[in-house]
């Protein structure tokens, strides 16, 4: 009598893992079950960025990961953002992004190509990865369900705090309604969210991803917040992986000086987080395959862990 076919037919992109001896298999998954177990029924908050977000086969690893610990009874959300797409589609229409103190100055025209980028391109992209994949995405952005409530960032002149710059529709955070997130998950979909917010009067408004992920991570009482970067983690002054901190030794490394320039909004949002409520933030190198699956799921580090206390 021959063998039933598998339910699944192999991923054509999946790995050949013949090589590993069953043993091995075996100790691999019996490694991720007590941490399956620990986090079953629990919400993990994804900022999604950086090469992991524009390598087509680092897409289909978060895509897969992000189905895989659906399955397994965890609740993930996805947060991301846009930026190098966003540049790339203010070319096409001839304009230059403008920035002020790292941030991106958002006219009216701008935001038109922020939202269309966002909301359109790179949210719908996301949704298709993962729903090919095997999960079941729904994009969302700050107006649906009055998600993300925003004012206009009063942006203050690092050397002049008496001068504030106009950026534009570039807001800050009111309010977080998780209601619609909340809805979504009980009824077993992955929310994705573009860090699109609306103001009193209907305005559009443009938001950091970063403090999207962190704050959404707070509102929802998150276990986990995981940050998909570029870079290893947070590193030393001697440039070694700093794998494990808690919250007070991060803000030793800022008044030291060891975390600075680009790093500091991203660890800021992530301090934030750790600090109000989210269990552990954790700053994870995107570039790796699989990166998040490896740090949820095994005791190897592949980032940096902030812990809440």
């Amino acid at each position: 009598m021959s063998a039933e076919p598998p339910a699944f037919p192999p991923h054509p992109n999946s790995p050949d893992l013949s090589h590993i001896a069953p043993r091995d298999k075996a100790e691999i998954l019996a490694e991720a079950l007590p941490y399956i177990r620990r986090f079953h029924g629990k919400t993990i908050v994804i900022k999604y960025g950086g090469n992991a977000m524009t390598d087509p086969a680092l897409q289909q690893d978060f895509a897969e990961d992000v189905v895989l610990l659906k399955l397994v009874g965890m609740n993930p959300v996805v947060v991301h953002g846009g930026g190098p797409q966003i540049d790339e589609a203010l070319a096409k229409v001839g304009k230059k992004g403008t920035f002020i103190q790292g941030m991106r100055v958002t006219d009216d025209e701008t935001m038109e190509v922020v939202e269309w980028v966002l909301a359109g391109q790179v949210q719908q992209d996301i949704v298709g990865l993962i729903n090919a994949a095997g999960g079941k995405a729904v994009g969302l952005t700050g107006r649906d369900g009055g998600l993300i409530r925003a004012r206009k960032l009063k942006m203050l002149d690092k050397n002049d705090p008496t001068k504030e710059h106009d950026v534009g529709q570039v807001g800050e955070i009111e309010s977080i309604d998780p209601s619609v997130v909340k809805a979504l998950q009980d009824d077993q979909f992955i929310p994705v969210i573009s860090p699109l917010g609306f103001g009193g009067n209907n305005e559009n408004y443009n938001i950091n991803a970063d403090v999207v992920a962190g704050k959404l991570a707070e509102v929802l009482k998150a276990e986990k917040l995981m940050m998909l970067t570029n870079i290893s983690g947070v590193l030393d002054k001697q440039g070694n992986l700093l794998t494990n901190l808690s919250a007070r030794e991060i803000d030793d490394l800022f008044a030291d000086g060891t975390i600075s320039g680009g790093m500091m909004p991203k660890i800021a949002s992530a301090l934030d987080a750790a600090k109000n409520g989210v269990n552990t933030v954790h700053i994870i190198d995107g570039r790796v395959p699989h990166a998040m699956l490896l740090e949820i799921l095994t005791e190897q580090a592949y980032g940096t862990m902030i812990r809440s206390h």
